[in-house]
């Protein structure tokens, strides 16, 4: 199963991820983190996206889909992916298509779970209580204007990534307000007939 989770920061895509890694024995894959092991390998891509760091750029998607591209050869991907984080733009998504129709591969599926952005920010927030009442120390991106930020930065630059993907008939959405038990049977029901 190739599939790619969209939504908002805080819709919880990183627990349905996890538990879909666990039922289907795939692995989530994190361009963030792919792009470090790639550096950290001093593979061909890897040392290119290397240079473009060293001199403060972003790297640019061709190197972030090379860098999938390689990922998805692994022994652990040959069964499927969850992609979460990409892509993030429509030429991402052009790219990405690109290269999985050049393996041969397509996705199966791409969810997107749709939240009450207000409810989002107090859920957030209250989690972050939660968290500090425990004692532990609260993840900087429960930090509500850190929060705030990021969700700005998700409606400006990622959200048109859904329609691109509504258009060619290929988005499942689910309602990611429902309690999660609730959002994991919807998510099954909509994987198991695919989108």
């Amino acid at each position: 199963m190739r599939l790619i989770l969209l939504g908002p920061p805080g819709a919880g895509k990183g627990t349905q991820a996890t538990r879909l890694m666990s039922k289907h024995g795939i692995p989530q894959l994190s361009t963030g983190d792919m792009l470090r092991a790639a550096v950290a390998a001093g593979t061909p891509i890897g040392k290119k996206a290397k240079a473009v760091m060293d001199a403060g750029q972003l790297v640019a998607d061709e190197i972030m889909v090379g860098i999938i591209a390689d990922r998805i050869e692994e022994a652990d991907a040959q069964r499927g992916f969850i992609l979460d984080g990409f892509p993030r733009t429509v030429a991402q998504a052009d790219a990405l298509d690109a290269m999985l129709k050049n393996k041969g591969l397509k996705l199966d599926a791409v969810v997107e779970l749709v939240v009450d952005q207000a409810a989002l920010v107090g859920r957030i927030v209250n989690r972050a209580k939660e968290t500090a009442a425990r004692g532990e120390p609260v993840r900087r991106d429960d930090d509500p204007e850190v929060f705030k930020t990021r969700l700005e930065a998700y409606n400006r630059d990622t959200a048109v990534v859904s329609p691109y993907y509504a258009q060619r008939g290929q988005l499942t959405r689910i309602d990611g307000m429902a309690p999660i038990d609730r959002v994991a049977l919807a998510m099954d029901t909509a994987l198991a007939r695919g989108t």
